[in-house]
């Protein structure tokens, strides 16, 4: 497992390419932590989704359940 601080990097990563990759429906491309990369298309946004679930699950455990929480947006 890795620190915090990695995996809110990891995070932030994957959650600005999950926003690309949904907004403007180009594959995108993420490091992975061996260092190899892979890249996601528009048909593997649920791919892309479920590891950012992942990281935030990991978030949580490495730090006691004090990872970020989502919050909540309405219109």
């Amino acid at each position: 497992m890795s620190d915090i601080a990695t995996l809110n990097a990891r995070l932030e990563e994957a959650e600005a390419a999950l926003h690309a990759l949904l907004t403007a429906r180009k594959p995108v491309t993420l490091r992975k932590a061996d260092g190899s990369t892979v890249t996601y298309q528009l048909a593997q946004g649920k791919e892309l989704q479920a590891y950012v679930s992942d990281l935030k699950a990991q978030i949580a455990v490495a730090g006691g359940g004090r990872g970020r929480r989502a919050i909540g947006v309405s219109f």
